[in-house]
């Protein structure tokens, strides 16, 4: 039993290790997206405002907040 205790307690240990790996890559990718959004939304801007106003207005409600961040284990 204290064998299965230890074999379990390790392998949590490795997930909890891979789902925090997980989460920073999550973060960066999330980070990288703003930046992208931002940069399109400029260069949207400096064309003719009335026509992409719209696409504009698009892009930022389809544009994905930091997702919640569960607990640990």
């Amino acid at each position: 039993m204290e064998r299965l205790n230890s074999k379990l307690y390790l392998q949590n240990c490795y997930i909890m290790k891979e789902n925090e790996k997980l989460r920073k890559k999550a973060q960066l990718l999330n980070q990288e997206n703003q930046a992208l959004l931002s940069e399109l939304k400029q260069k949207l801007s400096k064309g003719n405002p009335k026509a992409n106003q719209q696409s504009s207005t698009d892009l930022s409600s389809s544009s994905n907040p930091n997702p919640p961040n569960s607990g640990k284990p």
